[in-house]
């Protein structure tokens, strides 16, 4: 009996050691999977965060040149809003400045204002209504001698050579300095108007000295005003032009002593430069009445 137990124990040491090497085996072989899984997921959560860095890359530059736009579209659209094109012979303003013009239009006789058809005239009329305000013709006709006409955008101011000049002189008389004077006053008040200052003489024929003619003398006339108004009172000599026309635009027929006389005159055109008008607008708070 007790040799018989003996071999029945080794049999049962024998299959449990048998056992425990086979589960052995079989978690090795769990775990080396497990490992093997383990680094092949490491390796794909490394490409893909790799392609995740790619992606919020392009997602940076993407918006970037985004952003940029939006700078460049709102320097365009600050740039158009103070901004005078000229296309050929026709303006192109910007919103701004139309929302400034329309401000002034309101202030504007709606009678003069109901034949505005088209842009340009509705321009025309808001650079009169400027130069208007500008000018106070009360300070310059006082007589028969200085005459103001006001056509759309462009004021004419007709001054009778007796008022400046002797006879045949292009030397302005002392008197004359007042009147001058004032109208340096209005061009230096109004920064978008430019001026042409133009000599007209009568028909007869002049020759003196180192003036050969007519057109001699009256571009004389015109640059000594010129002179007057730039070195004594101020005006910017970029805003002024002398013009001699010489007898070639009488007023009236040069057939009498008196209708010699209207057409010896010296003309102040007033020129609205379009330009500085409207980016002035664009500048300036809305215009009150």
């Amino acid at each position: 009996m007790k040799k018989l137990f003996i071999p029945l124990a080794l049999l049962a040491l024998t299959m449990t050691s048998c056992v425990s090497k086979k589960k052995y085996v079989e978690l090795e072989q769990k775990y080396n999977d497990t490992r093997g899984n383990l680094q092949k997921t490491t390796l794909e959560k490394e490409e893909l965060e790799a392609k995740f860095a790619k992606i919020e890359q392009r997602v940076d530059n993407y918006n970037q040149k985004i952003n940029s736009l939006k700078n460049v579209n709102e320097s365009l659209q600050e740039e158009n809003n103070v901004k005078l094109d000229m296309v050929g012979n026709t303006a192109v303003i910007s919103n701004t400045m139309k929302e400034k013009m329309r401000e002034t239009l309101k202030n504007v006789d709606p009678a003069e204002l109901a034949n505005a058809k088209t842009l340009k005239d509705s321009m025309n009329v808001a650079v009169a209504y400027n130069l208007k305000k500008s000018i106070n013709s009360s300070e310059l006709e006082n007589d028969e001698d200085v005459n103001i006409d006001i056509d759309q955008t462009v004021v004419m101011i007709s001054v009778s050579d007796k008022m400046l000049f002797n006879t045949a002189s292009y030397r302005v008389k002392n008197n004359a300095h007042k009147l001058i004077k004032k109208l340096a006053d209005i061009i230096n008040s109004e920064p978008s108007m430019d001026v042409m200052i133009e000599g007209h003489t009568d028909a007869r024929s002049y020759n003196s000295g180192v003036l050969q003619d007519n057109w001699d003398l009256s571009v004389k006339r015109a640059t000594s005003i010129v002179r007057l108004l730039e070195k004594k009172y101020g005006v910017d000599p970029s805003r002024l032009i002398a013009s001699g026309r010489g007898s070639a635009v009488p007023l009236v027929e040069n057939n009498s002593a008196k209708n010699r006389a209207r057409n010896r005159r010296t003309r102040i055109v007033i020129l609205p430069n379009l330009d500085k008008f409207f980016g002035l607008m664009a500048k300036e708070e809305t215009i009150k009445p």
